[in-house]
């Protein structure tokens, strides 16, 4: 099967669905671009040239890249940041990443990248030497939000076959050769090593891989919903357990933390909300028998903003809407014309319906069994200083809907990530 057709199957491409194509110069990169105007069209694809100015080549290789994309019919992007002190690959790799992303958001379109399985086997090899843990071995999958990598399962060799037949010219970094990237120590010095003990070394790294990714999978199904509860993790056969908590751990970054399941899960027996520090500034929380794991400081307040009725409003990465509704709970003459939309605050009350009287928040949140940490989270409605709405938690008394209500409005409440 030829690399065109491969990449077809696979699906990440598709006929006129927008794409960004980080493009250096390089082979894979060539390749991958070119595939997606074959695949994609040409209208359908931007590519995007980031030149750090590290480099003598830097110029020839960004000169390469438009001379590409006008001889493929693409439009190019390029970028030119400002180097910083510290860690240049990690710099590097941010800037072309926050660049693809404001593209990608710009055009409702899809970041591909030219990784390969070639890139995926150094990837797991300096992970595992790295950073211990099943998590390491997982490597890069081929879709991760709107990030794709059409080439994973094509080899180095084959994208520079696939350019050299369509008479594509390419760069070569001569950075990749130097020693001073434990990526080039890995590609260089430990791959002949493995190759040498074993000609299918490669190929036998990327069906472990493989076989892993599956287990990753049920292991993702153990711990689903998330938070899990803590009960169902405890009554697993041991070595289950502990694959499954430290599959939840994984999702937080959180470090090694199978040899302390037992501990872990035993916070479920103390009730109310429990926590334990894992280590690497990762706690261990059960709340309301759920278990999760929580990495460094709490992300700050959303702030507030103003809802207009009928309307909607971003809020913390979500969306707040008011809309006319037959079922609609609230009574729209009842409410403002516009309302504040905010987090919760120490001291707050209402008079939820139905309850008869006044409660505080903390009272509410407790009797819903909402988590404390996405208490803050939660959007609280206010209509002229009085609290209106509380997604999954309450709607006032005075905003109701009666028998003397002419006009209905439905409030909503989609959370951002």
């Amino acid at each position: 099967m030829s690399l065109e057709a491969h990449v077809r199957e696979g699906g990440l491409l598709r006929h006129g669905r927008a794409v960004v194509v980080l493009v250096s110069g390089g082979p894979d990169s060539v390749c991958l671009l070119d595939l997606a105007v074959r695949v994609a069209g040409a209208h359908a694809v931007t590519a995007l040239h980031v030149n750090y100015g590290l480099r003598d080549s830097a110029a020839g290789d960004e000169a390469h890249c438009a001379r590409l994309c006008e001889d493929l019919g693409v439009d190019l992007e390029v970028r030119r940041p400002r180097r910083p002190e510290g860690n240049l690959q990690a710099w590097a790799r941010d800037q072309r990443y926050a660049e693809a992303a404001r593209l990608a958001l710009a055009r409702d379109a899809l970041v591909a990248t030219g990784h390969t399985a070639s890139d995926q086997v150094e990837t797991v090899l300096y992970r595992l030497a790295a950073s211990p843990g099943r998590r390491a071995l997982l490597g890069m999958p081929e879709r991760e939000g709107r990030l794709v990598r059409p080439l994973l399962t094509s080899t180095r060799e084959e994208t520079a076959a696939h350019c050299t037949a369509r008479g594509l010219p390419w760069r070569e970094d001569p950075s990749n050769a130097d020693p001073a990237f434990a990526r080039n120590r890995v590609r260089h010095e430990l791959l002949p090593v493995l190759r040498a003990l074993h000609p299918a070394a490669e190929e036998n790294v990327l069906r472990t891989l493989a076989v892993l990714r599956d287990e990753a999978a049920v292991l993702d199904e153990l711990v689903a919903p998330d938070p899990p509860d803590v009960a169902r993790l405890a009554a697993l056969p041991p070595a289950l357990a502990r694959l499954a908590v430290q599959a939840l751990a994984d999702r937080s970054g959180g470090p090694a933390v199978s040899a302390r399941t037992e501990e872990i899960l035993a916070l479920g027996a103390r009730g109310g909300t429990a926590a334990l520090d894992v280590g690497g500034g990762v706690r261990a929380v059960v709340e309301y028998g759920r278990l999760r794991f929580e990495a460094g400081a709490p992300p700050p307040d959303p702030v507030p903003a103003v809802l207009p009725v009928p309307g909607r409003v971003s809020y913390g990465g979500g969306e707040v809407a008011c809309e006319p509704a037959d079922d609609g709970v609230l009574d729209a003459d009842a409410l403002a014309a516009s309302l504040e939309v905010r987090p919760w605050r120490d001291g707050d009350r209402m008079r939820p319906t139905g309850l008869g009287g006044s409660r505080t928040l903390q009272d509410l949140f407790t009797d819903r069994k909402v988590p404390r940490a996405r208490r803050r989270r939660v959007p609280v409605v206010v209509s002229g200083g009085e609290i209106a709405w509380i997604p999954g938690v309450a709607t006032g008394e005075r905003f109701r809907v009666t028998d003397a209500t002419r006009r209905r409005v439905k409030l909503s409440w989609r959370e951002g990530s």
